[in-house]
């Protein structure tokens, strides 16, 4: 199957799937580089008792700490929903080359109510780092992983 950015996405909204089976929020991401995944990861904030255990910011967290890396230029991260602000400034930290979503903040907003909804694009256009942005992709796929399901 050739890799593109539907393959890798895919991939992220199948993590937000396992997610929400897991009793978390229907979040997933997955780290790529050379065309390879490295890592992935789903949001743990109901099961890690963490609030700030996205799937994005668990993600990067991890594989910084894991392989000694500070710097993420080289690497695109596929997320299935549009960075929240503290993820993207995590993404701003990292010096993240990419970052490609499906479901956009305004699409989450109709389901998830208001929040903190800043689209990824405005924090990073205010940041020293600024990764290039993509999406929406696969984005009814994106959305399906929120059916019938409940914030709160």
């Amino acid at each position: 199957m050739e890799k593109t950015e539907a393959y890798f996405m895919k991939q992220a909204i199948d993590l937000a799937k396992r997610a929400r089976e897991e009793g978390n929020e229907p979040f997933g991401a997955i780290l790529v580089k050379d065309g390879e995944v490295v890592m992935r990861g789903a949001n743990h904030i109901h099961s890690g008792s963490d609030p700030t255990f996205h799937a994005e910011l668990g993600l990067i967290r991890a594989y910084c700490s894991a392989y000694q890396v500070s710097d993420l230029s080289e690497y695109t991260l596929y997320t299935s929903c549009e960075p929240c602000v503290m993820c993207s400034g995590a993404m701003v930290w990292a010096n993240l080359g990419k970052v490609v979503y499906s479901v956009s903040h305004d699409q989450l907003a109709e389901i998830a109510g208001g929040n903190i909804m800043i689209a990824c694009r405005d924090v990073f256009q205010k940041s020293p780092n600024r990764p290039e942005v993509e999406g929406p992709i696969c984005p009814e796929e994106g959305l399906q992983v929120f059916e019938g399901y409940r914030f709160g």
